[in-house]
């Protein structure tokens, strides 16, 4: 029963969210699987250029371990989809959702290495050692920037603007204790001695 109560933000049951989750994360997958292919594609073709067998023992050892990199990225993100089918109607979905998404993060760490050795190892070739490692750096410090950092920032900004300001936790709380209006105290009648004695005077 539990499963398939109201989910209050979309008015979904667990099992829809699920079901969405999974869609939404497909989606990412099929953008970041394209990458993958076609830098897996270009280390292969790299092998059979008439210039590969000039290349020196640290730019042949950068070749191999990007296009294991390629491969174990490529591995992580088609990951989902088999784990999807084994699990078909057993329900698992949330847990696969869980799964899944975890490998799809651990797919795009290994991407931000196999995008940081590939233009490592290219410029290499065409420049000199110097100017590939600059380069290398340059990817890998985009790519963790709009990676990981940019998520970051548009998650605070987004926490930032829903906090309420002071004027609307004043409103909301009232005005503070010291502040508050206290009601007068009734004026007693003066005794009627009082009066005479003053009209006397």
């Amino acid at each position: 029963m539990s499963d398939h109560r109201r989910c209050t933000a979309r008015n979904e049951t667990p099992l829809e969210r699920a079901d969405r989750n999974f869609g939404e994360l497909l989606q990412e997958l099929r953008v970041t699987q394209t990458g993958v292919q076609i830098l897996f594609a270009f280390l292969l073709s790299l092998a059979f250029t008439p210039r590969f067998p000039d290349l020196d023992t640290v730019q042949r050892t950068t070749y191999v371990t990007t296009l294991l990199l390629a491969v174990l990225a490529a591995a992580l993100f088609t990951a989902p989809a088999a784990l999807h089918r084994s699990l078909f109607q057993k329900g698992a979905k949330p847990r696969i959702v869980q799964v899944s998404s975890r490998l799809a993060s651990a797919g795009m760490g290994v991407l931000v290495l196999a995008f940081t050795g590939s233009v490592l190892l290219v410029v290499d070739v065409t420049t000199s050692r110097a100017g590939g490692v600059a380069a290398g750096a340059a990817t890998l410090l985009v790519c963790l920037g709009l990676w990981g950092l940019l998520p970051r920032l548009v998650w605070r900004a987004g926490a930032a603007e829903e906090r309420p300001s002071a004027d609307e936790r004043h409103e909301a709380v009232g005005p503070p204790a010291h502040e508050a209006v206290r009601p007068r105290a009734p004026v007693r009648a003066a005794a009627p001695h009082r009066e005479l004695s003053a009209r006397r005077r």
